[in-house]
Parts: C-alpha cells; structure tokens; sequence
C-alpha cells in the first residue's frame, strides 16, 4: 500500500506538502504542485489514512450518535433524519446502541470523546436516575470542554441544545379521543418505568382522562420492554385482571402490534370488543390489520433537527425545539361497546 512519503517522492514534493493538499488544508499551495500531488495520488491509488487526517485538519468531520436500538422502527426513523443532515454535510456517522443500558452509554460516551468526534447527539430517552444523569452530565461537559458540540432528543436533563417531541401533548390527544368516543374503562401498556418518555406518554394521558372524570387507575397499568414480545405479555396481564376493559392504549407501536396479537389469539375483536391505540407512527402502523390509531410524531425531523443543531455553532443559550404530535386515526379504534 502507498505511504505519503511514497505520494511525495512521486510528486517530488515535500510529505508537507503533500499532506496539506490530502488533508485539505488551508495553507496555500501552488496549483501546479497541487496538480502534481493529485496525480501521484490517483496514479499510486493512495489511501488516505483517517486518523492523521483527523490530526491534520481545522475541523473535525465525524459524528457520534447513542441510540437505544437503531433495530427498533422509533430510531430507524430518527437516523434517517440524522444521516440525511449529516450527509449534506460531509460528516460520517458513528452509530453507537446503548440498549436501554445506562452503563454502556456512559462508556460509548467516553469512547466517542476518546475519538474526537466533532458532535455527540444522544438520541434515546432519558433516566429516572439521578447518579446516572450527574455522572452523564460530568462526562458531557468535559466533551464541551474541549470543543466538542452536544444535542439531545428527548428529556435528558442536559443543560444543553435538545428537540423535545410532543410526547405529552400527544398522549393527551389520544385520552380525548377515547373519552369522546365513550372509553371509560381503559388499560394501558407502558414502557420501562426508568425511561423519561414513558412518564411523559403516561402523564398526558393521565392528565387527559382525569380532565373528563376518568382516572387510570395503577392497577390498569402494566409496564414492560417496548417491544411486540412486551405488548402482548402486558395485554394477556391486563385482560386476565380486568376483562371489562374496552380500550388499550400501548404506548409505542411496536407494543400495539403486541396487543393485536394476543387479542386476536384470544379471539377478540377489535375494535367491535376493544379497541387499541398506539404512539409514534411507525410505517407498519398503517399495514397491521386492523390498520393502527397512533399518535404521529416526525421521527426524521426529530433526527434532522437535532443534527443541525449539532453542528451549528452554539449561541450563548441553548435552543430547545419542541415538535409538534398529530392523532391519526385509523381502523382500530372505535366507538366504546354498550354494556
């Protein structure tokens, strides 16, 4: 494989030389040695090597995201939006997957810092756990420190740039709903009890049936992991303890898909008997037979936005961008049966 030197003595150039036009640096350099330098590099097939390019130029070009899960539908779609931003502007993506592990995201954060990423963005949900967010804290403002840039999506608790979605405010569109189509008796499938975005979800709902004299009761109430296995455990629980219930609201997609499945194993119609809703607007949403009420959030925009926050240069204070949640209403909910 050809070395710098190799390019240089082709070129008969100095390695400086050659360096600064490889590594796009802003010293000048004469055109007619730059065109002789890019010759030896096409003729010698010359591989830049990434860590002196990193050294060698005024700005740093890779980026480190901290997911949950990219396997789950949420993040698939918020990466998207991440990658399009970071595509237009030449920055290369790190995709790192904490799943749901405080401990693993403090060492990705430490990874990534090690790496001299040029922004950090953590793209999962915050925790209910104060050790845990001071010690992130501590780790992401020596990260600032030296020139680093951090954006988050959700509540984190970082004193810093985030795009928040509408976690709430949806919720509470979708508890309107079922209260104005007759739902009184309503069970719920939350996510893990740890995570910022199940209290949100969970509060608005709340806040949504209470409003119209019907409270969620803890015992109508079951928490599990966010995904499909998740949905229908916490389903069969719930229709095992309360089978008068004639809603199910799951608080992703992932989990109503779950719901659906235990419901139609047990040969309940839906929504005829009981009607589900979920959250997010995952792209299944509208294939899963019945098609999926939900709450739409803009997953890629929440990814874009908080790239491009990422990568523009901070301001004195930081920016908190809250996007907007949109109820869709499809096929699996209905009106609540007579008794």
């Amino acid at each position: 494989m050809a070395t710098l030197a190799d390019v240089a003595r082709r070129a008969g150039v100095s390695p400086a030389t050659a360096s600064r036009v490889i590594n796009g640096s802003s010293k000048p350099v004469a055109e007619e040695l730059r065109e002789r330098v890019l010759r030896a590099v096409a003729d010698l097939r010359y591989v830049p090597n990434a860590h002196a390019q990193l050294l060698a130029r005024p700005q740093r070009s890779v980026v480190g995201v901290i997911v949950h899960d990219v396997s789950d539908p949420y993040f698939a779609e918020v990466t998207r939006g991440l990658q399009r931003v970071a595509t237009e502007h030449g920055r290369l993506l790190i995709i790192c997957n904490s799943y749901r592990d405080p401990e693993r995201e403090l060492e990705y954060v430490e990874l990534l810092r090690a790496q001299q990423v040029a922004a950090l963005i953590l793209a999962g949900s915050g925790y209910h756990d104060d050790g845990f967010t001071q010690r992130l804290n501590e780790k992401l403002a020596a990260y600032e420190a030296t020139g680093g840039r951090v954006a988050v999506i959700g509540r984190h608790d970082h004193a810093g740039d985030a795009v928040m979605p509408a976690n709430e405010t949806g919720a509470q569109l979708l508890g309107e709903e079922l209260v104005r189509l007759g739902h009184r008796r309503i069970g719920v499938i939350a996510g893990p009890r740890v995570l910022t975005t199940t209290t949100d979800r969970l509060g608005g709902l709340r806040r949504a049936l209470a409003e119209h004299g019907c409270p969620l009761h803890d015992d109508r109430i079951r928490y599990a992991g966010f995904d499909r296995d998740g949905g229908a455990a916490a389903t069969a629980e719930l229709l095992d303890a309360a089978g008068d219930l004639t809603a199910i609201v799951a608080l992703n997609d992932s989990m109503a898909v779950g719901a659906l499945a235990e419901l139609r194993r047990r040969g309940v119609a839906v929504p005829g008997r009981v009607s589900v809703a979920g959250f997010d607007d995952m792209p299944i949403a509208g294939d899963v037979t019945p098609a999926l009420t939900t709450v739409r959030l803009p997953l890629v925009e929440l990814g874009s936005r908080a790239m491009t926050l990422a990568l523009e240069r901070a301001g004195d204070r930081a920016r908190v961008e809250v996007l907007p949640a949109e109820l869709v209403r499809r096929a699996s909910v209905g009106a609540a049966p007579p008794d």
